[in-house]
């Protein structure tokens, strides 16, 4: 792109932001006088500007330059009954999943409906394992916003069947390659980096193309150790769109991306952080500044005083709008099998074709007709032919239908936190010990209960019994109290 046309698209997306001369001079570091000279052309403008004049005005986006996706969700259940938690937790009907006889991590089966993998064993100690990677989860946000459920919600209804966490990943997404992976890696390198972590790696990929010319496939940085409870990531998200998909660097959404992948121990305690403040922001990036931070080298200065870095110190928070917890649904088609009959099947079968006609042999017909469907493709079949409406299942439990008629007219549309709720008239939410041990140690008590109501302590104390108050917090669905009763 040449000057004239960077400076014309330059000026259409300042003014589609919203934003004044004055203010994104300020933020390149230029007055406000050069700025307007290179605005009308009669500034040239060298490389270096130019980059940080793209990276800046992208940072006043409407659009979210960042932001925050749920990219990993893997929890295990003390049940072998994999059939209930089809229905009860993820609200689906198990007639639309296809039925193997294998699965991984040790299971002996599992259950799927595209990407959304349900484990089953026998085995008491093995339970019933939801595994949810990147696709999975983009799928069961579709599912999750025909059943009016959030996340939140639906890790809720997670924990209360006695869900045990294994592994979550907060995914941190940039649209405008304001986190630069190349300079955070050097940055690391010349020690301007202050982390809790003791191990780091990286990661520069190539790959050869037809001529054997090696090609950029992004750079990787990885903080902390792989086989930790927790780490974090940072990588070129389009270059790896490009080698996965194909898709042109400069034509893909996300241009980098930040991970945080929690295993056991660490996934829980942020899923419980999760449900207690409804804030997915807050928890992120209470994680990732208490472990690690980019600076600006001051040798007259220890270490610990250093700046914090200008791009660090706004993708963490600093003068940039908060950042939210987005869903990306994406129903489950046949597109992931027509992309791969494109890339490695279509030659093979155009190459039939062309011998068949040479030839005048019907091999490529012969071969289709003789061919038989197995059980996905049938599966498949059978997804291309229903809706996600027909698929889910938001039949409330028998033995919560007077529960539910009662708080009818103070539930909210997600029905607070009391789908599970009912337990023989016992009102104590979390039935689920672990979970509770996890909110007495962050609140500091010991055996009392926990109650999620939309209720003031008033009417607490007045309809249960309450004696008193630990803590509160208010959240989107109601108010978390910390009672004893």
């Amino acid at each position: 792109m040449n000057d004239k046309n960077f400076i014309e698209e330059l000026r259409q997306k300042r003014e589609e932001y919203g934003v004044t001369q004055t203010r994104l001079a300020v933020a390149c570091g230029i007055s406000r006088e050069y700025y307007n000279r290179i605005e009308k052309g009669k500034q040239p403008l060298n490389d270096e500007l130019r980059e940080v004049i793209e990276k800046q005005i992208e940072r006043f986006n409407p659009q979210e330059p960042l932001f925050l996706l749920i990219d990993y969700f893997r929890v295990r259940f003390p049940t072998t009954d994999a059939l209930a938690i089809i229905r009860d937790v993820l609200q689906l009907k198990s007639d639309y999943m296809l039925y193997e006889d294998f699965g991984k991590y040790g299971y002996e089966s599992k259950y799927v409906l595209g990407d959304i993998n349900i484990m089953c064993s026998m085995q008491e100690h093995l339970g019933v394992l939801l595994e949810l990677k990147g696709r999975g989860c983009r799928q069961m946000e579709s599912y999750l916003l025909v059943q009016e459920r959030s996340w939140y919600d639906f890790m809720l209804d997670c924990m209360t069947a006695g869900g045990k966490m294994k592994r979550l990943d907060l995914a941190i997404n940039d649209r405008a390659g304001i986190l630069d992976i190349p300079k955070l890696k050097e940055k690391y390198k010349a020690g301007e980096c202050i982390s809790y972590f003791r191990m780091q790696k990286d990661y520069s990929g190539t790959e050869k193309c037809g001529s054997d010319t090696p090609k950029n496939t992004g750079e990787t940085l990885y903080l902390g150790s792989t086989s930790s409870e927790l780490y974090m990531c940072a990588y070129q998200k389009n270059y790896e769109q490009y080698v996965k998909n194909g898709t042109e660097v400069e034509d893909t959404e996300i241009k980098n991306r930040f991970e945080i992948r929690m295993k056991n121990e660490r996934a829980y305690y942020a899923v419980v952080d999760l449900l207690t403040y409804r804030d997915a922001e807050r928890t992120a990036f209470s994680i990732i500044n208490h472990y690690v931070r980019f600076v600006d080298r001051e040798d007259d200065k220890p270490k610990s005083q250093w700046k914090t870095n200008d791009d660090w110190a706004w993708f963490i928070g600093e003068n940039r709008e908060p950042i939210r917890l987005t869903t990306k649904p994406e129903p489950y088609t046949l597109q992931k099998a027509l992309h791969w009959l494109q890339r490695q099947v279509a030659p093979t079968i155009k190459m039939v074709q062309a011998l068949d006609r040479e030839n005048h042999t019907t091999i490529l017909k012969d071969m289709i007709e003789q061919a038989e469907l197995k059980d996905k493709h049938k599966h498949l079949l059978q997804l291309e032919k229903s809706t996600i409406e027909e698929r889910i299942d938001t039949v409330v439990p028998q033995e919560n239908e007077v529960f539910f008629n009662f708080f009818e007219k103070s539930a909210t549309k997600h029905q607070l936190v009391y789908r599970y709720g009912a337990r023989k008239g016992n009102l104590t939410f979390f039935q689920n010990y672990s979970l509770n041990r996890g909110f007495h140690s962050l609140y500091g008590v010991k055996e009392e209960n926990i109650f999620i109501l939309n209720l003031t302590f008033g009417s607490c104390r007045s309809l249960y019994g309450a004696k008193k108050i630990f803590h509160s917090t208010v959240g989107r669905n109601g108010i978390v109290w910390v009672v004893r009763v």
